[in-house]
């Protein structure tokens, strides 16, 4: 059953993926929101792809660009899929190829699924948390589940001689900058920031290519909640900051609190 879930999940983000890039490859114009957050037609467009396939599974849906489920009526599910049709959508508007669409199976609250397409690169990572099986492949055309599976290589946490810190290109403030100085003094090892956009921060440690991100700056549930699945496939935590436990989704407030993904095993005190 789960994977007929994630080939739907994988299909509908290659899909809605390429409908982003049509967008992206010309010239078009960008809305915005009550918060002030970037909206183009590629997050509609892309919305819809997915919103249309995952419906056909008879499991409730969360998307960034669709009318929220009011809570009195979400608390009640024991399932839902967590979409963000194009997260990154700065990154998006300024052309640097680090956007993403994200896809989520929740569980009683937990990621059990997840998929992130990369458009501009034709790459995806994939995870089935309860096999413990984390993914990555360079698509080069291809569409269908199937092939993608075929293809698409085991990533692990890794280790290095440094201590690769994961920095937002948008979002570097204080309490961030903070704890990197913390590190410093907890760390034999020298200290590198590793800078990308959207939910690829995430990807980046359950691949090995990174060892800590902290965020430290608000995001929303369909922000993580696949890169979650990913990295806890991978045997990486995501730390709720406030509870000091996993992150959970599809809670009353949609906003996540500061959280921290680490391979932990890499910081050594002196």
């Amino acid at each position: 059953m789960k994977e007929a879930l994630l080939k739907t999940a994988i299909e509908s983000s290659i899909h809605a993926g390429k409908a982003t890039l049509e967008v992206y490859q010309k010239d078009f114009e960008v809305d915005y929101k009550e918060d002030d957050s970037p909206l183009t037609d590629a997050d509609r467009r892309a919305n819809k792809i997915i919103v249309e396939a995952l419906l056909s599974t008879e499991i409730p849906i969360i998307s960034e660009e669709s009318k929220q489920t009011d809570y009195s009526e979400r608390k009640h599910w024991s399932k839902c899929w967590i979409v963000d049709p194009l997260d990154g959508t700065k990154e998006f508007v300024k052309k640097n190829g680090e956007f993403t669409v994200n896809i989520a199976l929740i569980e009683e609250q937990r990621p059990v699924l997840g998929v992130i397409y990369v458009p501009a690169k034709d790459e995806i990572y994939f995870a089935d948390v309860e096999k413990g099986h984390a993914y990555f492949a360079e698509l080069k055309g291809c569409v269908t589940a199937d092939d993608v599976m075929k293809i698409a290589e085991r990533i692990h946490p890794g280790e290095a001689d440094e201590l690769r810190i994961v920095g937002s290109r948008s979002h570097m403030n204080d309490d961030t900058k903070a704890f990197i100085d913390e590190q410093r003094t907890k760390t034999d090892k020298p200290i590198s920031i590793v800078s990308r956009g959207s939910s690829l921060k995430l990807c980046l440690v359950a691949s090995g290519k990174a060892d800590i991100y902290p965020r430290f700056a608000p995001t929303m549930e369909w922000d993580t909640a696949a890169g979650h699945a990913i990295c806890n496939a991978a045997g990486v935590p995501v730390i709720d900051q406030n509870t000091q436990k996993e992150m959970l989704y599809n809670r009353e407030n949609l906003t996540n609190a500061y959280f921290l993904v680490s391979n932990r095993s890499l910081i050594t005190k002196k």
